[in-house]
């Protein structure tokens, strides 16, 4: 009786998801070397800002895990600094999936609270959010 050839089993991805304003991060990490990919381009070529770079890295940087995952992110709407958050939420999840007893360390760093903020509508009959148009008295 012989045996197959045993298939080389690929570890299941953790997934998180990071919202912020408009912005949504789906974010995939993999046990592996530190990779850090953000559509399809590395991290430092998408996020232009030093405060973006460093924001999206805080969650590893606090829980020392730079090197223990291959980051795979997708993330769509808003604009950068809405992005850079939901990456950093959405990586924050992912790594509480993967290791529960990170979960302090990341709410001592509060990574794990979603802001809730949101851009106030225009309202009717005026210029914009909270704007009006000008009074004239006379």
């Amino acid at each position: 009786m012989t045996q197959a050839p045993s298939e080389i089993v690929k570890p299941a991805p953790i997934w998180g998801t990071g919202r912020r304003k408009t912005a949504i991060a789906r974010v995939r990490i993999l046990p592996g070397s530190g990779k850090f990919l953000v559509n399809d381009r590395e991290v430092d070529q998408y996020f232009t800002e030093d405060k973006d770079r460093q924001s999206v890295r805080s969650p590893l940087a606090a829980t020392s895990q730079a090197a223990t995952y291959d980051i795979f992110v997708r993330v769509q709407g808003g604009g950068p600094t809405g992005q850079a958050d939901a990456v950093k939420l959405g990586i924050a999840r992912a790594l509480k999936k993967a290791d529960p007893a990170l979960d302090q360390a990341l709410r001592a760093g509060g990574f794990m609270t979603r802001d809730p903020r949101m851009k106030e509508r225009k309202k009717y009959g005026q210029k914009g959010a909270r704007k009006r148009f000008q009074f004239s008295k006379r």
